[in-house]
């Protein structure tokens, strides 16, 4: 029989550590919190980090670049993460990127790919296709006389406007890429400034279309997209405008000839709007106090088989709400007909309403930019509060069970205990211990993240390879001078083990050949250390008191 190794961390330190509280890192683990892993690569630092939710490191990747924003891991086990390269053309923007970067398991950089230069730009979000390809978000930029003759009425700099494209890449070989597909802002326009120029219309009767007049000020990044979702089954994009306030959908079915028009595709509108929705003063159809969203981001839908499935989940930031700013995870359901086209009203705003779920928290939930929230299957939802680095968990009553706070910064890993200040991130998907990408990859639980972590216990089921499995107890945990290694309901087995410690330096091993073992462990010093247990089968490991 296959003999399989597994990874229990064993803390172990001096009595008063366990009286410290906790800053940063794992600040709140309750039974009803799902199981999984969580990533995340912390804005200010070139390190991208998985981590249980025990808040133990599961493993790593280094970059030569900070993020630029999102990184996620695919389904083949490789890390697709945008970098920051430093465009001076497009600094202004917030969100630069500049590359992409396939990183495998191993931390070796299989593919990048450079968007940047003095025209264009790679910012904020990828998204990975199911046929291998990668959806990428570019500024482009427009002159003042290009803006002009578009029927911009004027209020620019010299510098123009940036357009917003979206591209589909087909990686090749380790450096470059085909552009199959792509989408261009600039061919959707409407203005009703000046009848002689080209986009001349009402701007109402155009919704399809995007007010290029929208936002009367100097800002170049008119637009500033910041996330992008896909539907498969609809072959549609998701993408969020943080200056209208509004998400879109366009038809992702259609060639780029076809992208660039108003016809073709399986919606038939080419690349116009199919809908959008947060902010029907943009598209003259509504007023100011109509407004839902407030600079939001990380727009999707909600992926089959989970709660609210097919519906559109997005983290409203809520910066200049009329009464105060807050942070809220609003749902709302795009209406549909039976053909699967949205259903869109003459003159009214899109519909619905409102959100038909929201979550705001408690006072003081508040991100002014970044963060984004998933729905998880247990029917909980994982939220990145990402000024300030807070991922947590709130079940469907609006209680947080799960709550952790990103250790890292420039300066690396902080110290427990300590305040730590420049730590946001973008976003920090959840990816279940069954997730196709982590196939063939052992997940073994290694220190917390932070640095001098203190003493806690945390149970954290880790996979079933069948269900007659055993259940492993050790406790006390934290063990001053003894720990005992035990198996529930009285089972028999036997088993050899090994105790490291952190380095990876063996200090005690020998064999477990009873329900139970008292190891004695007064000579260890203070410290964290790894018990690994040999066993015939896979079990379900739990570090208990």
């Amino acid at each position: 029989m296959r003999k399989a190794f597994f990874f229990l961390l064993i803390l172990f330190f001096a009595l008063h550590a366990a009286a410290q509280t906790a800053t940063i890192g794992l600040l709140q683990q309750d039974p009803a919190s799902q199981p999984g892993t969580v990533l995340f690569a912390p804005i200010a630092n070139k390190k991208t980090y998985l981590i249980d939710k025990c808040g133990y490191e599961l493993h790593s990747w280094m970059s030569d670049y900070r993020p630029g924003m999102s990184a996620d891991l695919l389904e083949d086990g490789i890390l697709l993460r945008a970098g920051y390269t430093l465009n001076p053309v497009f600094s202004g923007g917030g969100g630069s990127g500049g590359i992409i970067e396939k990183i495998d398991w191993n931390g070796i950089v299989v593919w990048s790919y450079l968007i940047s230069d003095s025209m264009r730009c790679l910012h904020h979000d990828l998204h990975a296709l199911p046929n291998g390809n990668i959806l990428a978000l570019v500024w482009e930029k427009k002159t003042l006389a290009e803006a002009m003759a578009a029927g911009r009425s004027g209020g620019l700099a010299d510098d123009g406007m940036w357009n917003e494209k979206l591209i589909e890449l087909q990686p090749v070989g380790s450096d470059s890429a085909n552009i199959v597909w792509e989408w261009s802002a600039w061919d959707h326009l409407v203005q009703d400034a000046d009848s002689t120029l080209p986009n001349y219309g009402i701007i109402s009767a155009h919704p399809e279309r995007l007010n290029i007049n929208e936002d009367p000020t100097t800002v170049a990044d008119w637009i500033h997209l910041n996330s992008i979702d896909y539907n498969p089954a609809l072959d549609q994009v998701l993408i969020s405008s943080h200056s209208f306030s509004e998400i879109w959908i366009i038809d992702h079915s259609t060639s780029t000839a076809q992208a660039a028009s108003h016809a073709g595709g399986n919606s038939g509108k080419g690349g116009d709007l199919l809908y959008r929705w947060g902010n029907p003063k943009a598209c003259h159809r509504g007023t100011p106090a109509e407004r839902k969203y407030f600079g939001q981001h990380n727009a999707t839908w909600i992926k089959p088989g989970l709660s609210g499935a097919g519906d559109i989940m997005v983290f409203n930031n809520g910066k200049d709400r009329p009464v105060s700013d807050y942070s809220s995870v609003d749902i709302i359901h795009p209406p549909m007909d039976a053909l699967g086209n949205y259903i869109i009203d003459p003159v009214l705003p899109f519909q619905p309403d409102s959100a038909y779920w929201s979550y705001s928290g408690t006072a003081g939930f508040y991100s002014n930019n970044i963060s984004g929230a998933q729905r998880l299957p247990n029917g909980n939802t994982m939220i990145c509060n990402g000024n300030g680095g807070l991922f947590f968990e709130t079940d469907a009553t609006g209680t947080v069970v799960w709550r952790y706070k990103n250790p890292v910064n420039l300066a690396g890993p902080a110290t427990q205990g300590s305040t730590i200040y420049n730590n946001n991130v973008f976003r920090a998907p959840f990816y279940e211990q069954s997730y196709v990408g982590f196939s063939g990859h052992a997940l073994i639980p290694g220190a917390p993240v932070e640095l001098d972590p203190i003493a806690y216990t945390c149970d954290v089921p880790l996979n079933l390879e069948n269900n007659e499995s055993p259940q492993m107890l050790v406790f006390p945990n934290p063990f001053s001078d003894e720990i005992t290694i035990g198996i529930r309901a009285g089972q028999f087995f036997s088993a050899h083990y090994i105790i490291t410690d952190i380095a990876g330096r063996t200090v005690m091993n020998g064999i477990v050949n009873s329900s139970s073992l008292r190891i004695n462990s007064s000579f260890l010093a203070p410290g964290i250390y790894l018990l690994k247990l040999e066993l015939p089968q896979m079990a379900v490991f739990r570090i208990i008191k």
